[in-house]
């Protein structure tokens, strides 16, 4: 019974972590464009110094930080079903 809900835990597991690095994937695509914008309008804010120019890249900053948040969140989250995938490997070829 154990073996059989290990199994079942794999595979969610499994299933779970492929749909995750797809997402790592594609936060890493948006992560460098939205920084290489976000160096853009700010190298751009302080040649022109203007507010507009100070506000836009803010933005930008605060874009390229919220994808930052969102790429901590997948890794971590990465780390630990892996950690759970190990110990569940673990006990079902000891058993």
């Amino acid at each position: 019974m154990a073996s059989a809900l290990a199994k079942w835990q794999l595979k969610r597991i499994s299933a779970r972590l492929k749909v995750l690095r797809e997402e790592l994937r594609i936060i890493d695509e948006q992560r460098s464009h939205l920084v290489d914008d976000a160096d853009d309008l700010g190298l751009r804010a302080v040649v022109s110094d203007s507010p507009l120019a100070r506000s836009e890249a803010h933005a930008a900053g605060g874009h390229a930080a919220a994808i930052e948040g969102a790429r901590v969140h997948v890794v971590d989250e990465i780390s630990r079903l892996e950690r759970r995938q190990d110990t569940l490997l673990d006990r079902f070829t000891a058993g």
